[in-house]
């Protein structure tokens, strides 16, 4: 590892229960992957556990207290929840899900998982009464409706000698999900990324407008992904209400000509362009200056917006990589290969929007990723995880990803 890549940072969460002491394993693994650990120990946990070893492990005291002056003197937990490029609670106790389902922040781990911006992954480890008990339960549906992943229990003899779900999942079922490899080699370390994100807008009048449906979520989290596997990243966003990643440079457009504007100026000197926003495909000819009464006849006409992936398809040189996005309701994978042919990019990414409960204002997504030669389907799962997983099979890719790690 040079000096020019740091390692993965992980917050290592760990609760009150009898499986507090394979977090020390956990810990040991995870640094041993290359990752940089903070842990953070509840009050229960403590009970288990002590801090002393886990700051032998991870070479980092470790955090116990919010309100410790030594810890708080800069805001700790906000600065530690900055810090981390992702979260993981092994083992995860039923209070600290219901604290992180409803809000709550009253130690210093619960306080951390309001304020980061990180993936979140749990891995629960409880009595199977309490595990299948509704209000758990509910709470899962919860957090993984923000994006959280969670790692199920394994099944087994409990340590109060009941049988059932509730086991602290394997060390290796719990690591196998998290980006530790792609995140700490840092594959596009020096690489320009572009991205866009979010809905365009196109004025009626002063005060309306049409628009296409997009939360921005996907392109934010892609964003955030190739940030933290070291590229620089330009991200342009319509309007949404999404904090820009840490990190990243975001130029706020609002219509379809703003947009083609802000992307052709990125476009020459980028190596991966990534189209995924809902660009509006037409305009009002002649948007009124002056607010429209309900009395007014309303004739809107349309003019078709300017086809921003494909002009940048046409322009695309050999050593730059462009992927665009398809929503569609029906027919995904044929009309997604249709679209790549046409537009001329490298990768079309389609979901199906019609899929209730993913894509459109959802944390989840389902993607099926067309290139020259392959089909790569992916998901269900939270578009945070998603973004890892659909840079990482860029890499893979036997024709361009020699082309972003050069």
């Amino acid at each position: 590892m040079t000096d020019q890549i740091r390692p993965v940072r992980v917050i290592l969460g760990v609760c009150g229960s009898v499986a507090a002491f394979k977090a020390q394993e956990l810990c040991r693994l995870l640094i041993h992957q290359g990752a940089e650990v903070q842990v953070i120990l509840t009050s229960g946990a403590c009970q288990f556990v002590t801090p002393l070893s886990f700051q032998a492990l991870s070479g980092r005291q470790v955090k116990t207290d919010l309100f410790d002056p030594a810890s708080e003197d800069r805001f700790g937990h906000i600065e530690l929840a900055r810090w981390a490029d992702l979260v993981l609670v092994a083992p995860a106790s039923a209070d600290l899900l219901a604290k992180a389902s409803l809000g709550l922040a009253d130690d210093f781990l619960s306080t951390l998982l309001l304020a980061t911006q990180a993936p979140i992954y749990f891995a629960p480890a409880m009595n199977v009464a309490m595990w299948d008990h509704p209000a758990t339960q509910g709470h899962i549906k919860q957090l993984s409706s923000r994006g959280a992943v969670f790692i199920e229990p394994a099944t087994g003899v409990l340590a109060c000698g009941e049988e059932g779900a509730g086991k602290l999942a394997d060390l290796a079922d719990i690591l196998e999900p998290l980006p530790l490899d792609l995140a700490a080699s840092q594959p596009l370390k020096g690489k320009q990324v572009l991205v866009t994100a979010g809905p365009t807008t196109e004025p009626i009048d002063p005060v309306r407008f049409i628009t296409n449906r997009s939360s921005g979520k996907m392109g934010f989290a892609l964003a955030t992904a190739a940030q933290r596997l070291g590229a620089e990243v330009t991200l342009i966003s319509g309007p949404v209400h999404l904090a820009t990643p840490k990190g990243v440079k975001r130029i706020d457009i609002e219509t379809a000509a703003q947009m083609q504007d802000a992307v052709l100026a990125a476009f020459l000197t980028t190596h991966l362009t990534i189209k995924c926003a809902a660009v509006g495909d037409f305009r009002v000819a002649q948007p009124r200056t002056e607010k429209l009464k309900k009395s007014d006849q309303l004739n809107l006409e349309l003019k078709a917006n300017p086809d921003i992936l494909a002009q940048i398809g046409e322009m695309k040189q050999d050593w730059q990589v462009l992927v665009g996005f398809a929503a569609e309701t029906q027919h995904l994978a044929e009309h997604s290969k249709e679209k790549r042919e046409r537009k001329q990019a490298d990768w079309i990414i389609g979901n199906d929007v019609s899929e209730e409960g993913l894509g459109f204002d959802s944390e989840r997504n389902q993607v099926l990723i067309l290139s020259a030669g392959q089909e790569i389907s992916l998901g269900p799962a939270p578009k945070k995880v998603l973004a890892f997983e659909i840079l990482q099979q860029l890499l893979r890719d036997p024709v361009l990803g020699p082309k972003l790690t050069a």
